[in-house]
C-alpha cells in the first residue's frame, strides 16, 4: 500500500469552523428489503462516515425496525411494500417527497427485484433533479425496462460487471472490451460509470481514471453498498458527479487495504470498510 496520493486526485473541501450539519447535505439512500436490510444500513452508515450531514434511509416498512437498529445516527423513511418485503411500486411520490430536502440521493442496496421495482426506479431516475448513485438491483430494474430514460439530473451508475453486461446487452463481451464500452455508453447516457473490478474503471465518456486502491478481501458481500454510501456523502458536500465518484473509489479502495493490513484480507467483510473510512479520510486529509 503506497503513501502517495494520485496527484489528480479532488480535494474534499476543508470545514469550517463555524459550520452545521446541514452545510454537508442531506443523503437520501433508498434500498433495503426483507432479508437485505443489511445493505442499505451499511449505505447509510458508510454515507455516515463519509461525512453527509444527515442521512435519511427510505426503506420498506416491514424492515425499518430493523434498519433503524443498526444505528442510530441516521434516519428512516418508512415505505409501502409488497407482500414478499420489497418496496411497493406505489412508493413512488412519498420518495419524492423525501427527495425533496435532499441534496444528493441512492437506490439500490438490498433493493431486490420486481417488475413493479422496476418501473418505480426507471421513473426515479427519470424525475429526481438530485445527482443520483445507482447500484446494485436498482441497475438490474434499469436494464429490464430497456433503453436509460433520459435523467431530470446528474447519475453515477455503478456496476460490476454482469450488472454492466445486462446494462448494455452484451453478455459474451470480455472485461477488457467492457472497459472500451464503458467509454461509449457513459458518453452516450450522459452519466458517469463505475465499472467496478480489480482496477476499477471511473469514466464520464470524456474523463476516465483507473483506481490504485483495493485487494482482493474487498470481494465480499456489501462493500458495493459501502461504495453507494461513500459516493452520495461526497455529493453531498459539493463534489461533482465525477470528482465524487473518483475520490470515493479511491477512499473505499483505501479503507479495504488499511482493513486488510489489520484484519488480512480472508477475514474482511464490509462492515471493515465502514470501520476504516475515517482513517482512510484521515490519511487524505494529511495528504
Amino acid at each position: 500500500m503506497s503513501d502517495d496520493l494520485p496527484a489528480d486526485l479532488p480535494v474534499l473541501p476543508k470545514r469550517a469552523a463555524q459550520s452545521h450539519k446541514g452545510d454537508y447535505g442531506h443523503a437520501l439512500i433508498v434500498g433495503g428489503s426483507r432479508g437485505m436490510a443489511g445493505a442499505v444500513a451499511l449505505a447509510g452508515m458508510s454515507a455516515l462516515r463519509g461525512g453527509a450531514g444527515l442521512v435519511t434511509l427510505a426503506v420498506p416498512e416491514q424492515i425499518i425496525a430493523t434498519v433503524a437498529s443498526l444505528n442510530p445516527c441516521y434516519m428512516t423513511l418508512g415505505l409501502a411494500s409488497d407482500p414478499a418485503g420489497h418496496i411497493a411500486g406505489g412508493a413512488r411520490e412519498p420518495i419524492e417527497k423525501g427527495a425533496e430536502g435532499a441534496t444528493a440521493a441512492a437506490i439500490g442496496p438490498g433493493l431486490g427485484r420486481s417488475p413493479a421495482l422496476n418501473k418505480l426506479v426507471s421513473k426515479l431516475y427519470a424525475t429526481l433533479r438530485q445527482p443520483l448513485v445507482v447500484d446494485a438491483d436498482a441497475l438490474n430494474a434499469l436494464a429490464e425496462q430497456g433503453p436509460l430514460p433520459k435523467p431530470a439530473g446528474p447519475r453515477i451508475l455503478t456496476p460490476h460487471p454482469g450488472e454492466f453486461a445486462r446494462l448494455c446487452g452484451h453478455a459474451d463481451v470480455d472485461v477488457d472490451r467492457q472497459r472500451v464500452l464503458a467509454d461509449e455508453l457513459a458518453r452516450h447516457w450522459g452519466v458517469v460509470l463505475v465499472l467496478k473490478g480489480h482496477r476499477t474503471l471511473v469514466t464520464d465518456g470524456q474523463r476516465h481514471v483507473e483506481n490504485t486502491t483495493g485487494n482482493p478481501g474487498m470481494a465480499t458481500g456489501g462493500t458495493g453498498d459501502v461504495l453507494t454510501g461513500v459516493i452520495v456523502a461526497l455529493l453531498c458536500q459539493g463534489l461533482a458527479t465525477f470528482e465524487a465518484a473518483q475520490l470515493g473509489v479511491y477512499l473505499h479502495g483505501l479503507s479495504g487495504d488499511l482493513a486488510a493490513a489489520k484484519l488480512g484480507e480472508v477475514s474482511l467483510i464490509a462492515g471493515d470498510l465502514v470501520r476504516y473510512l475515517p482513517s482512510a479520510l484521515m490519511r487524505l486529509a494529511q495528504g
